[in-house]
């Protein structure tokens, strides 16, 4: 659907519960849908709800490579327990490699160091995933409560390519993620860390102009 009126659309999207928004947009965007995931905090939410409706829905998954074991733990465990179609994209050079040569992750004090990390471990992975899995529709767990730059988006946008950008949960809280968390049985863990943010409240680039991707 291409002549959607995006502010309206967003409005009627704030009024739904995220069940709601999922099957909406399942129903009224073009394209095959598809789910990313970095298994942070309370991502098993995104994906219990997105594989109630399409169980088959491809879950990218870029994996940087400096994951902490109970990310990795978590995983595994929302993988198997939600039987997880994922389609795993890594950088293209080893974490071993890449330390050996940068002397370890960049501080993000040296800008021009850590955007070059960021783009080889995250951005290029990402965006050769999506043109290997060509979507139409981009489902993401971003909620508004994570950084000051979530604040002012829309669960319902349009990247540079065409590609829809949905965020059904983007006006859950934390309480309401342990809530669904608990009384669904998923995964879940917070020691994490992403050395392309490392600050919670900084957002990686990913989602920073997604317009662009």
């Amino acid at each position: 659907m291409e002549n959607l009126n995006l502010e309206t659309v967003n409005q009627d999207l704030e009024q739904m519960t995220p069940p709601e928004r999922i099957r909406w947009m399942l129903q009224h965007l073009d394209g095959t849908p598809m789910v990313s995931t970095n298994f942070r905090p309370f991502e098993a939410v995104m994906l219990h709800l997105l594989v109630q409706e399409r169980p088959d829905i491809p879950v990218l998954w870029v994996d940087h490579g400096y994951n902490t074991p109970a990310t990795y733990t978590c995983a595994e465990a929302c993988i198997e327990q939600l039987k997880l179609n994922v389609k795993l994209y890594v950088p293209r050079r080893s974490s071993a490699h890449r330390d050996t040569v940068l002397g370890g992750i960049p501080s993000i004090n040296e800008e021009e160091k850590h955007n070059l990390f960021t783009e080889e471990v995250k951005l290029e992975p990402f965006r050769r995933g999506l043109a290997e899995l060509k979507p139409g529709i981009w489902f993401t767990a971003l909620r508004r409560v994570q950084n000051p730059n979530r604040e002012s988006m829309d669960m319902l946008s349009r990247t540079g390519e065409g590609l829809w950008k949905a965020s059904p949960l983007l006006d859950w809280t934390d309480e309401q993620m342990q809530e669904y968390i608990d009384r669904e049985g998923l995964p879940n863990e917070f020691n994490y860390y992403d050395p392309t943010k490392v600050l919670e409240k900084r957002e990686c680039g990913l989602h920073l102009d997604s317009a662009k991707l």
